[in-house]
């Protein structure tokens, strides 16, 4: 029993941190007003109907459902003073973490960090997350503190290191799966090796070892920097290396023959696909 509760609060922890960013290193996105949602509204942190849609306390259903921490999914979200996209007050960046208070129908209200309240899609928000265990070799999808989904993974052709530099034919050594907190920052339906979650390696946090060590510029930190601030697929082509993937192809039998992604079965592959947005968080180590 007292392990299951230590695992509980490990994977509650786990999940906490990869939203907040600390883990990371990334910073949360805040709530930025947009003028150009042309809005006379103000958002208001009593919005009418607040009783209403009050957080509930009696929903039987998994524990992940009543987890209230989910951030925005796939692409930048409207925050609402209404749940009829109308009186748009804010625009939530993709990866902003937000309390999901109630759902019904197809919106949800929430409140940001900064303690604002509206209503959102509920389509553009997720809880999902995924942690790759070298260890184990196992890829594990979570939703909240909940494990849905275990599946068996190959890596990278040097399985037991961090990923520090590119790879190639004279360096297989180098061809290595990262640790670390990752996002999928772009899903690849034209995959060569089926389908690919692509991921924000390098980050600033390699960037900057990267810079100390004389492996890249100040000019390619800077565009890794910026890369990261604004959600975009970073640099590649650097001396860090790039490109690193949760494909599909995988053999299933938790092999060491990439370079450097993570690859899992093609049926796997879908279940992630379904449920993996833009702004997933992925933990590996």
């Amino acid at each position: 029993m007292r392990e299951l509760v230590l695992r509980a609060v490990a994977c509650i922890t786990g999940w906490v941190l990869l939203l907040t960013g600390l883990a990371g290193g990334i910073p949360a996105a805040p709530a930025q007003d947009s003028t150009s949602l042309e809005s006379p509204v103000a958002a208001s942190s009593t919005p009418k109907g607040a009783a209403e849609y009050g957080a509930s306390s009696t929903d039987p259903d998994m524990a992940w459902r009543s987890d209230p921490l989910f951030y925005v999914a796939g692409d930048a979200a409207v925050l609402y003073n209404r749940s009829d996209s109308t009186a748009p007050v804010a625009r939530l960046s993709v990866r902003t973490p937000v309390r999901r208070l109630k759902c019904e129908d197809k919106w949800c209200r929430v409140r940001t960090g900064e303690g604002r309240e509206g209503f959102m899609p509920a389509s553009a928000l997720s809880n999902a997350w995924v942690r790759v265990s070298k260890e184990k070799r196992r890829v594990y999808l979570y939703r909240g503190a909940k494990l849905i989904k275990t599946f068996e993974a190959d890596l990278g052709y040097n399985a037991f290191a961090d990923k520090k530099r590119r790879g190639g034919p004279r360096k297989r050594d180098h061809w290595r799966t990262p640790e670390g907190t990752f996002h999928v920052v772009h899903k690849n339906s034209e995959s060569r090796f089926y389908k690919a979650l692509v991921l924000n390696y390098p980050t600033v946090k390699d960037a900057r070892r990267g810079l100390k060590k004389g492996l890249i510029s100040q000019s390619q930190y800077e565009a890794i920097e910026q890369a990261q601030e604004e959600f975009r697929i970073p640099p590649m082509n650097t001396d860090l290396g790039g490109w690193i993937e949760i494909h599909g192809d995988g053999t299933g039998d938790a092999t060491t023959w990439t370079h450097g992604c993570v690859a899992v079965q093609n049926r796997d592959m879908d279940v992630l696909w379904s449920v993996v947005e833009e702004g997933t968080p992925v933990l590996i180590e």
